[in-house]
């Protein structure tokens, strides 16, 4: 009561004149207390006109204790065995996951009251896995390889449970066109005519081989008996035959204190509801067991194939982990489909299931390192809201899940819960939490405080109220035609100042114009919005903000021309949430840090983000580094997500390997970082028109080589003998140039010196040649060719 009063006294001070509880819309009690939690009434006779007040401003008015009226919420626990530490109990009924067990919550609407569910996974829990294979021709190959499964599993699981049973399934499809071969030669062998593979047994629905034992060998045997079969298109029909397993309980012989596992292992994708109209199936799947004297599904041919809304509901209803082990392929499809089923996972499965073993301890550990809660039956006028405690001891507003849990740990949960209004009839109600997988359950048991205890000692009749009226809560109720505070006057008589008692201040229309006085008070007029109210008909209930044609956007009352919203909206219309859960991101941080909460929507304020929670953005300065650890630890299991076991709840990220990268995307970011042993790894991030988040990284990091030390010496030496060859080349033309130029010139020296000069007739170049008489001489200098012919004489 202490917390409601001060947190209404800070949103509305005293000085500030504004006070919700004396708006003037209240005339009874009930009516007092539904305008806010922090409303109280006085029920002490002859108080005043205003009994609907603050409960400190009652009292200062001199309202007693015993008088005032306030109704608050508060939580009794019924029934909270202590949690278990060990499943193999002497009887596993004892067996205790969550505490409390039930409780009970009282509730005043606009009002809220919490309490804490602590939840622990005990250490040796029975656990029965139910294997369900994909018998279509593909699988021929895993077949054979599951031949001794029952050995190596129980092995391995033994390191788990000392408590473990093994069943299993088969399915291919609807024998029925166009899912399945129809024609008479296909009809006992649908293989006939194939050449790889020319035997195989008729197409079937589902059938049920082995119930939950613990003989092994049994399991080998069934599996080494089957045989695969063949439809005609690709999908399968395994969501038919995961009903099947999860409904016919006695026929599968799931316990009631065990672990269940389903595991569902194909290569290829499912059919839907709705598909089967393809063959002719219009009725909807009832989710009932349907399994004949064989063991198969006899509505299998009658009625269409599950959705997914059906398949969560069967396996929540039994408790129920399933597990897709399927092809790397069809990964991505089967992990959306994760989303929409609370309680499944997702591996992936080898070409030929040699993987299974690890598979199944890989999915089962992951199982059971968290826990979420979830809630079922949950009334239309309750809002629930949760804050997880996980192994860290840190409080997480607005999630109900924790992770990166070890078998034993002990986590909680404080649940607050509120009424937002009031049922018709007040009824109790009931719904429930629990935690995924798990049988034990807490059962919540909600009645509401809609009444005043003075209500119940209302008297008729009553001579305060002139044995004319009924007197309620220190307040008379007159009967029809009788008027006044203690119903002394009738209608149509008037009292000795009519209008001053009848008009709110002076220059004011009587009874606001929206009644007529008599008896000293106001008669309000009807009005087919609303009501019309208050001492002068000063207030109404229709005239009030709206937001989408919706009065205070349906999260408020109208009282008195003003919105008065309920628990967890603001605004003058009512359409601002104060939740925050919408916000939170993925990582626990709102809006992922890169924005605001605004009315339960993220304004992300970073340049660049994008997303329901700002968790898209490709260009801001983090991108790289935030992507990284998620490459790091989904591609090559390291880095800091992969020593604590959270990649797979922060890496959502769909990531495609490839050779090499497409550095010109310009919608893309290049991302590179070096990793432990100095490789450099590169990836791509984008984002897809759907907003979807793309990782596209290199298969493999770059690693450049270490250099080889008798290459470096080989290279040294042959740059040297290189540089020498070349220098001696250039030094040896350089001679040739020179020797040839010197070699021309000495054709063509200069005429002798004065002292040494001879008269020269005609032609007469003794000095050069002798004495030669009409001889032609012909000399090369170089590239050069120098042709004489002269007739010479010697004087």
């Amino acid at each position: 009561m202490g917390q409601s009063f001060l947190s209404f006294c800070t949103e509305f001070p005293p000085s500030s004149g504004l006070n919700v509880c004396m708006s003037g819309s209240a005339t009874s009690c009930e009516e007092c207390i539904l305008i806010h939690p922090s409303c109280a009434w006085c029920a002490q006779e002859g108080f005043g006109r205003v009994r609907c007040d603050l409960t400190q401003s009652l009292q200062i008015r001199g309202c007693k204790a015993q008088f005032i009226e306030f109704p608050s919420s508060q939580t009794s626990i019924l029934k909270s065995n202590p949690l278990s530490t060990k499943g193999s109990a002497p009887s596993q009924n004892e067996v205790t996951q969550i505490m409390p067990q039930k409780i009970s919550v009282s509730l005043r609407p606009g009002d809220q009251t919490s309490f804490q569910v602590q939840v622990r996974q005990v250490e040796d829990y029975p656990v029965d896995l139910y294997y369900l294979m994909d018998l279509s021709l593909s699988m021929k190959d895993d077949l054979v390889t599951i031949h001794n499964l029952g050995t190596k599993l129980t092995e391995e699981m033994s390191r788990l449970t000392s408590n473990f049973r093994l069943g299993f399934g088969t399915f291919v499809d609807k024998n029925i066109s166009p899912f399945s071969y129809t024609e008479p030669k296909y009809q006992n062998n649908p293989c006939n005519g194939y050449k790889l593979f020319p035997n195989c047994v008729p197409s079937f629905g589902f059938r049920h081989v082995l119930s939950l034992t613990d003989k092994v060998d049994r399991f080998n045997q069934e599996v080494q008996k089957q045989m695969v079969s063949r439809n005609r298109d690709a999908p399968e029909g395994g969501f038919d035959a995961i009903v099947q397993a999860a409904v016919c309980k006695e026929e599968i012989g799931w316990r009631k204190e065990a672990f269940h596992l389903l595991v569902f292992a194909t290569d290829d994708v499912p059919h839907l509801a709705l598909d089967g109209k393809l063959g002719g199936l219009v009725n909807p799947n009832d989710g009932e067991c349907h399994l004949d004297k064989n063991n198969e599904n006899s509505a299998s041919t009658q009625m269409d194939y599950p959705s997914l809304g059906l398949l969560g509901e069967k396996l929540a209803e039994n408790n129920i982990y399933l597990i897709f082990a399927v092809t790397r392929r069809y990964y991505v499809i089967y992990k959306n489909y994760t989303a929409l089923i609370p309680g499944t996972t997702v591996e992936i499965l080898d070409m030929d299931s040699k993987n299974i073993i690890q598979l199944i301890v890989n999915a089962y550990n992951n199982i059971r390192s968290k826990v979420e809660l979830t809630v079922s039956d949950q009334p239309e006028d309750i809002s629930l809201s949760f804050t997880a405690t996980c192994q860290d001891g840190q409080p997480l507003p607005g999630l109900r899940k924790c992770s990166d849990l070890k078998i034993g740990d002990t986590v909680s949960f404080d649940v607050n819960v509120e009424a937002r209004s009031c049922p018709k009839g007040a009824a109790s109600q009931s719904f429930t939490i629990k935690p995924v997988g798990f049988k034990d359950r807490l059962e919540v048991t909600v009645d509401y405080s809609c009444d005043c205890g003075c209500t119940r000692a209302a008297q008729t009749n009553s001579s305060v109220c002139s044995s004319t009226g009924t007197f309620t809560c220190g307040k008379c109720y007159c009967e029809p035609g009788y008027l006044g505070s203690h119903c002394e006057c009738q209608e149509g008589e008037s009292g000795n100042n009519p209008l001053g008692a009848c008009r709110e201040a002076e220059g004011k229309r009587m009874c606001s114009g929206r009644g007529e006085c008599s008896c000293n008070q106001c008669l309000c007029y009807e009005s087919e919005f609303g009501k019309v109210y208050g001492s002068f008909c000063e207030c109404d209930d229709f005239s009030c903000a709206r937001h989408k044609g919706v009065l205070c956007a349906g999260h408020g009352e109208c009282h008195c021309g003003e919105c008065k919203c309920h628990a967890g909206y603001i605004g003058d219309n009512c359409n601002c949430s104060t939740e925050t859960t919408s916000c939170l991101a993925d990582d626990g941080q709102l809006c992922s840090g890169r924005g605001h909460c605004v009315c339960g929507h993220c304004h992300c304020s970073e340049p660049g983000a994008f997303g329901d929670t700002c968790e898209k953005c490709p260009t801001c300065p983090d991108a790289c580094g935030t992507k990284r650890e998620c490459i790091e630890c989904r591609l090559f299991n390291s880095g800091p997500l992969a020593d604590n076991q959270t990649c797979q709840r922060l890496c959502k990220d769909e990531i495609i390997t490839v050779e090499a990268l497409d550095t010109d995307d310009s919608a893309g970011v290049l991302c590179l970082y070096k990793s432990e042993n100095d490789c450099v790894m590169k990836f791509m991030y984008s984002e897809h028109a759907n907003g979807k988040s793309i990782l596209t990284a290199l298969k493999e990091p770059e690693c450049g080589g270490g250099p080889d030390a008798l290459m470096v010496l080989l290279a040294v030496v042959g740059s040297i003998l290189m540089v020498g060859i070349i220098l001696l080349a250039a030094w040896k033309l350089a001679i040739t140039v020179h020797d040839r130029r010197a070699f021309a010139q000495s054709w063509l020296l200069p005429p002798p010196s004065p002292r040494h000069h001879k008269r020269v007739t005609h032609q007469s170049i003794s000095w050069v040649f002798g004495s030669l008489n009409d001889t032609s001489v012909n000399r090369s200098a170089g590239n050069c060719s120098f042709t004489f012919s002269a007739t010479f004489s010697q004087h």
